[in-house]
């Protein structure tokens, strides 16, 4: 397992950053990009047709790349050195968590260190993005999470052999690899060195699945029980069931929190 961290350039990064500016995104999704970038006017922006919304955008973002650049490369390197730092103890970590030979495995994922405060990945091209302003620790933190999602994936398409389109949002395959990563993260080898860990910390999952209940219980809980006391292709099917069977309060939550966030 390896990971390359690069500077994608500007063009690739308002691309990301504008698929997540469409007329269609919850704020969930297209409100941190304001937060992070006060250059920006929202209430200019949300004024705008969208074509003209999506030049304002990247002519501000474009502006701010060139005094950003630098900041970006020298980034690219510190979380260079502290993958090195830390690898083989995640690349340990995560082969017993998923019974996968990991120093034979995923030796060519990408890293693009972005603007985007909004951190995609994508399992077929085997890349993911990490935000600019974490540190190097919040950096390798962030990267743990994705590299968690590529493992849990590998052995899931070997496990049931569907589609890789199906593992993303807002399929429930995405929903459980997402509820996931907090008890494979409870490795000390793994929460150690992630500084968004615990849940106190600000947490190493989506905050709307701190507080849901299913069942009567909080989901975190039952799932990190199922993956104590279970292998990981048991876990998988067992977990998916329960998920499938809870389906409608599990979206219902996750819809809730989305639209508390837009009226808040």
């Amino acid at each position: 397992m390896d990971v390359t961290f690069v500077n994608p350039g500007v063009d690739y990064m308002l691309g990301q950053i504008m698929g997540f500016q469409t007329e269609d995104t919850t704020a969930f999704w297209s409100e941190p990009l304001y937060q992070f970038y006060p250059q920006l006017d929202k209430t200019y922006a949300a004024g705008l047709p969208f074509p003209e919304r999506k030049v304002y955008i990247e002519r501000v973002l474009h502006s701010a790349y060139v005094e950003l650049e630098s900041t970006i490369d020298e980034k690219v390197e510190a979380y260079s050195r502290h993958w090195v730092a830390c690898k083989k103890q995640i690349i340990a970590a995560l082969s017993d968590a998923f019974d996968v030979d990991c120093t034979k495995e995923f030796n060519d994922l990408r890293c693009n260190v972005s603007m985007n405060p909004i951190e995609p990945r994508y399992l077929k091209e085997r890349c993911f993005d990490i935000f600019y302003l974490n540190s190097e620790k919040g950096a390798i933190g962030e990267a743990i999470h994705e590299i968690i999602h590529f493992v849990w994936f590998y052995v899931w398409n070997r496990l049931f052999g569907d589609n890789y389109e199906e593992y993303e949002t807002p399929s429930l395959k995405w929903i459980l690899s997402e509820m996931v990563v907090e008890p494979v993260m409870k490795d000390y080898r793994l929460s150690s060195i992630n500084p968004y860990f615990p849940r106190e910390q600000g947490g190493c999952v989506y905050p709307y699945f701190f507080d849901m209940e299913v069942d009567g219980a909080l989901i975190l809980d039952t799932l990190d029980d199922m993956y104590k006391n279970q292998a990981i292709e048991h876990f998988m099917k067992n977990s998916y069931a329960y998920c499938k069977e809870h389906e409608v309060e599990i979206r219902k939550h996750i819809q809730k929190a989305e639209e508390d966030l837009h009226a808040g």
